[in-house]
């Protein structure tokens, strides 16, 4: 099989794909090499790594192949094996360090040692000047820094600084050495992150990791390919995969960098649905923070949202946008003399400071479909009562969605921001199943998790996004795709767990909702991007519908700008 492209800045069409950790992995190569002549795994890997290579630098004069001494390190050995009479064809300078030993190397590593070996190899322990390419495959699947130095030890830190500053290209195997699979986390303590690399690529074996995509991976990993080394051919009982721990998007959906299409003729701004934002603090409570409420709703209009209203809590704010006359503004005093809340989406905690205290309870326990961010989970994070009336949200049926960033995430969980990102996966999976709603966790590689443990992970966005204001305009964006996601949702919890129907019917709506926000940064563009800031207002204006689509194929069905209430009880 040849190896398919997984990611690569932002994929046109991305296709669900599973993602497994590596105890799964292993269980996975365990089945297939029982199904294969000896050492017939690693010599796919290392024919499939020699391909890569020399499709990914074709004008490559050096390439540099770092091995560990278990059996990623025989990978790399094995594509030596294949890259050597190439090389001598092309009179390319091919080159292998390697800290194993015949001696001590697993059964598959030794065999590829000594087909490196027959095929006339060159050692050397450093790369050459000016390397083109250099391969990593020092560390594999589940590798981990060893407690006390060691001589290996030594070869494998002083090969990772090569790999980062002296090669052109490079090419990891199976994942990078130092990153966690399952986490995206990084273990090498002093990590020489910042590399000058030209080009960064990870050719990945049997099934995608979690860990490529999240946290440290995107930026570790470059782009990503995956050879599954036989894997989908193989037509035995006990190939069934394992239950993936996450999914790159979302089973059974198709994200796109299409455009989108009109809706059709007989949709009007009831069809797509009311957004409220509420938040702005003012200043007579603290700092001023409208632009973070006016941030949001400019977001969710140009997301494709009906109508969007704003309640600010800075009563001194103007009463209009100039710059977005469309959206309705009033101060959030006007909800006092309402008897219940509007029906529709709402955005909640976008600059909302402490004042924001003060209205969260009722929107909880009222509002139908509810976006909490920023300030409003800083006050979850310390009330045990609001915890409780969110998870009572969740067993109505009524769909709660949180954004938090890691350090929110980190106040509602009662741990560091450390420990958040040592794990994004558990992180969000931990606050969905708590607080009974779909959690996202923002960041490079955005979780998303629902209670029913439901992980996705999107792969669109980049460090453009690091500027103040973008989280508000994700939290407008999805107001407006659950807005418009309304209209199909089931009117009954068909399950014995009432947000069980999110995972088919909700989370198509936030997935989309973070893909289009992280897609706006990708297919950005300005006569000088490289040197100019995209700010939040700038992303705001550059949002497109994540859900239009939807509404282009639907037949029409009965009016309604949010989900029904359950029947009491």
């Amino acid at each position: 099989m040849k190896p398919m492209l997984l990611s690569s800045g932002t994929p046109h069409n991305l296709q669900a794909q599973a993602l497994h950790r590596a105890e799964s992995i292993r269980q996975m190569e365990r089945t297939l090499g029982a199904d294969l002549p000896a050492h017939e795994l690693m010599t796919r890997a290392g024919r499939s790594a020699a391909a890569l290579a020399r499709a990914i630098t074709p004008h490559a004069r050096s390439i540099w192949i770092a091995c560990g001494p278990g059996n990623n390190g025989g990978d790399g050995l094995m594509a030596a094996a294949f890259l050597a009479p190439w090389a001598r064809q092309a009179r390319v300078d091919v080159s292998v360090g390697w800290c194993g030993s015949p001696h001590t190397a697993p059964p598959d590593a030794h065999h590829a040692w000594k087909l490196a070996v027959a095929a006339g190899v060159r050692w050397a322990d450093h790369p050459p000047p000016g390397c083109d390419l250099g391969i990593d495959a020092l560390l594999g699947i589940g590798a981990r820094a060893p407690t006390q130095s060691s001589a290996q030890w030594d070869f494998i830190q002083a090969s990772l600084l090569a790999l980062h500053t002296q090669c052109g290209t490079r090419l990891s195997l199976d994942v990078p050495t130092g990153l966690c699979a399952d986490t995206g986390a990084i273990y090498i303590a002093d990590y020489p992150y910042k590399s000058s690399a030209k080009g960064t690529f990870c050719l990945t074996f049997i099934a995608a990791k979690p860990g490529l995509f999240t946290g440290h991976g995107r930026a570790l990993a470059g782009d990503i390919w995956l050879d599954d080394l036989g894997w989908s051919q193989l037509h035995v009982a006990p190939a069934l995969p394992p239950t993936p721990t996450a999914w790159l998007g979302i089973p059974g959906h198709t994200l796109s960098t299409g455009h989108t299409e009109a809706p059709v003729h007989h949709t009007h701004k009831g069809l797509l649905g009311d957004v409220w934002v509420l938040g702005g603090q003012g200043k007579p409570q603290g700092q001023s923070m409208a632009g973070a409420a006016i941030l949001a709703a400019r977001a969710a209009l140009h997301a494709g949202a009906g109508r969007v209203l704003v309640a600010l809590l800075d009563n001194e704010a103007p009463s209009w946008d100039a710059g977005q006359p469309e959206l309705m503004l009033r101060g959030a005093t006007s909800l006092h003399g309402l008897a219940a809340l509007p029906t529709g989406v709402w955005v909640c905690g976008c600059g909302g400071g402490s004042a924001i205290e003060a209205y969260l309870p009722r929107v909880i326990h009222e509002a139908q479909a509810l976006v909490l961010d920023a300030d409003a989970l800083n006050t979850v994070s310390r009330s045990a009562d609001l915890r409780t009336a969110l998870r009572q949200r969740g067993e109505r049926g009524w769909p709660t969605v949180i954004t938090p960033h890691p350090l929110e995430a980190a106040r509602l969980l009662g741990q560091t921001t450390l420990e958040v990102q040592a794990d994004r996966i558990q992180a969000a999976q931990t606050l969905a199943s708590d607080l009974r709603c779909v959690c996202v966790l923002k960041g490079s590689g955005t979780v998303v998790a629902s209670p029913t443990g439901m992980v996705c992970i999107n792969p669109s966005g980049n460090g453009r996004l690091s500027t103040a204001g973008t989280g508000d305009v994700l939290a407008g964006v999805m107001g407006a795709a659950l807005a418009a996601g309304a209209r199909v949702w089931p009117d009954q919890p068909r399950h014995a767990q009432p947000w069980a129907w999110w995972d088919e019917a909700l989370l198509p709506d936030v997935l989309s909702a973070v893909w289009s926000h992280g897609l706006a940064a990708d297919q950005w563009e300005h006569p000088h991007a490289a040197e100019h800031t995209l700010t939040a207002s700038e992303l705001a204006r550059r949002i497109t519908p994540p859900a239009s689509a939807r509404f282009a194929a639907a037949p029409p069905a009965p009016e309604r700008t949010g989900p029904p209430r359950p029947p009491a009880g």
